[in-house]
């Protein structure tokens, strides 16, 4: 691939993900992991480590597109930091954990749990269920093995959290903006403490032109730039549209990354 190729590819794929940040809270990972995968492959990386390339990547960039996205939400006073202070303690730990874990799986096995959880949070939000009315978002322990539960999947993925913590605070009668805007808020200390995973596990891994351990350094630095550019434009989108197409560009979103990943790891 043309090195001027390589990086018209991954300036557009910056764009989309910082705007996907910004509209949806996601950090942009649960499509920038897929697209990377296909990036990493078809520059002849092993395929033994593309998945976790990718997922570690994924994460690294969340942490400069989550603090735009989550500039512009605050902004617009629809961040819940009570929320985010106390979901973020169990999100560290987790992220971290969970980083250890996902270096240790098998490539297809780490695709395969990436099409499932795509797929039910797609599911979920499509279903629209009502919460009860006295539902609330639960205490303090609660809320520390939630966040523990995110921070384990998010680095699994490479997602910013949004795929759990979005169709759980609006169960818990959260409205869809506040729980997008505390999502992008939720997204850095679920990539620092995945990115500082990666890293770690990834310490003895011989090295490969343009890698530090998992990171993918060009990817890293070119989306990075990008994705801040345009989170800010694609919160203003998410502010200015209703809750119906907001939940339902979420759900297509995820429904479609989950058939590639099955498709992947079917081939």
């Amino acid at each position: 691939m043309p090195p001027t190729l390589l990086l018209l590819e991954l300036a557009l794929l910056g764009l989309c993900t910082g705007f996907l940040a910004g509209l949806l809270g996601i950090g942009g990972g649960m499509v920038m992991v897929p697209v990377l995968t296909m990036v990493l492959s078809a520059r002849g990386y092993p395929d033994m480590q593309v998945v976790q390339m990718a997922v570690a990547t994924s994460l690294a960039t969340i942490c400069f597109t989550s603090l735009s996205s989550v500039r512009a939400h605050h902004q617009r006073g629809a961040v819940l930091w009570p929320v985010a202070r106390v979901l973020a303690p169990g999100i560290l730990a987790g992220a971290f954990l969970g980083a250890q874990f996902a270096a240790s799986l098998a490539g297809r096995t780490l695709g395969l749990c990436f099409a499932l959880f795509a797929a039910f949070s797609a599911t979920q939000m499509l279903r629209n269920r009502r919460p009860q009315a006295a539902r609330t978002l639960p205490g303090s322990v609660g809320m520390l093995g939630v966040g523990g539960a995110i921070g384990v999947l998010s680095a699994l993925l490479g997602a910013g959290g949004a795929f759990l913590s979005v169709p759980f605070m609006v169960w818990c009668n959260v409205r869809i903006h506040q729980a997008v805007g505390t999502a992008s808020a939720l997204g850095f200390p679920i990539a620092l403490a995945g990115t500082l995973g990666y890293l770690w596990a990834g310490r003895s891994l011989p090295a490969l032109p343009g890698t530090w351990g998992y990171l993918y350094l060009p990817g890293l630095l070119v989306i990075s730039a990008m994705s801040v550019l345009a989170a800010p434009w694609g919160a203003r989108t998410a502010h200015g549209m209703d809750v119906g197409p907001l939940k339902r560009i979420f759900a297509v979103l995820l429904y479609g990354i989950a058939a590639y990943f099955a498709l992947r790891t079917l081939r």
